[in-house]
């Protein structure tokens, strides 16, 4: 019987044996990654803070989290629960991270800093009836280590998993911190697939490698990226469910398609303003029928970034309903469920004004 958790790591390995097997290659790795250029990768330093936290106190307190204390999850109505209850097993609806202080009554019992829902809001957040995932998004400007991600494992259940963005040295051209490491395979599977991996366990989801809008000038640049990444996919350890996503409309059709089936690697259908809508990524890419169905629902296409930041902050509600988008994942969800596969959806609150509230204005679009 399909199990829709199983398939994140290789009928053949399991999660310990691809410990063992990744510990081999480990040795091979380090022998060869050019270590030089990474001396400036801040989570080398002792002095950094972690990306989600630490046990040390929180700054003074602001007028609106006036509260201290751990985070607690606010309780949940009758309704919400039932709605929980009735979510298929292979569906994993989450947000993009958990640290909004505007969450308060929505997902915490109370209005809190940033840094104590950094710290501890994780384990509040996972507690919510309808959220089984999270999109961890600082890991894209700068790397964590296994410990941090090992910490994070700890505070969730054993059917909740992370949707983990690789750090940006390895899929932003532009040098980064000095870089040079970009489409690097040693690099990526050294400060990202290991880390998370070993962290997260079983809990490891999706490890997302998210490329930027990069200038690709006509097809022989869109063919020669190709061939990079394809070799890039291919060198990555075995195991672990791979996720891309591209912001280029030029990248989206067959030859990515394919690429990503031969290298058994998922394409992440993300709903943003440089990108067509989900359901034409999904029949350009001709999805492989063999792997989960990951989604991002990340921002209107009305809006930039910074733009919708301001204007649907503190993001406690929706502000702009966006309901093509929301019936279009719901479709391609229902699809990928029925035909037996995982499903991932990761909405940022870019994408309505609060995703919490798009995560249930899509739960219920998916069950009903």
């Amino acid at each position: 019987m399909y199990d829709p958790h199983r398939r994140l790591l290789q009928p053949s390995l399991g999660y310990r044996g691809f410990r063992r097997d990744f510990g081999l290659q480990r040795r091979a790795a380090d022998e060869a990654v050019p270590w030089g250029y990474l001396a400036s990768v801040v989570h080398r330093d002792p002095y950094t803070l972690p990306l989600f936290g630490s046990d040390g106190d929180d700054p003074a307190p602001t007028a609106r989290s006036s509260s201290r204390g751990p985070a607690q999850s606010t309780p949940a109505s009758a309704d919400l629960r039932a709605l929980g209850q009735r979510l298929p097993a292979a569906l994993r609806l989450g947000t993009s991270s958990w640290s909004f202080p505007g969450w308060g009554q929505l997902v915490y019992d109370r209005d809190l800093s940033e840094q104590t829902l950094a710290r501890t809001g994780l384990l509040a957040y996972a507690r919510h009836p309808l959220f089984r995932s999270v999109g961890v998004d600082k890991t894209y400007y700068r790397p964590a280590p296994t410990q941090e991600f090992a910490r994070l494992a700890a505070q969730v259940p054993e059917d909740f998993r992370f949707l983990v963005k690789a750090w940006r040295a390895v899929v932003d051209p532009e040098p980064v911190h000095g870089g040079g490491a970009f489409l690097d395979a040693r690099v990526a599977e050294t400060e990202c697939v290991r880390p998370v991996i070993e962290g997260l366990g079983e809990r490891a989801g999706p490890i997302l490698f998210q490329f930027p809008p990069m200038q690709l000038a006509g097809a022989v640049a869109v063919r020669g990226f190709l061939e990079r990444l394809r070799g890039f996919l291919q060198a990555l350890p075995r195991g672990p469910l791979y996720a891309v996503e591209v912001r280029n409309r030029a990248l989206v059709g067959p030859l990515l398609g394919e690429l990503l089936a031969e290298a058994g690697v998922a394409p992440c259908l993300t709903v943003h303003p440089t990108m067509p809508g989900v359901e034409e990524q999904s029949r350009e890419l001709a999805l492989d029928p063999s792997r989960p169905l990951v989604m991002r629902w990340m921002l209107r296409a009305n809006h930039r970034y910074e733009e919708a930041k301001d204007l649907y902050a503190p993001f406690d509600r929706i502000v702009e309903p966006d309901d093509t988008s929301r019936d279009a994942l719901a479709r391609l969800a229902r699809a990928a469920l029925a035909a037996g596969l995982g499903v991932w959806v990761i909405v940022n609150n870019k994408a309505e004004g609060s995703s919490p509230l798009s995560v249930e204005r899509l739960a219920r679009q998916i069950v009903d």
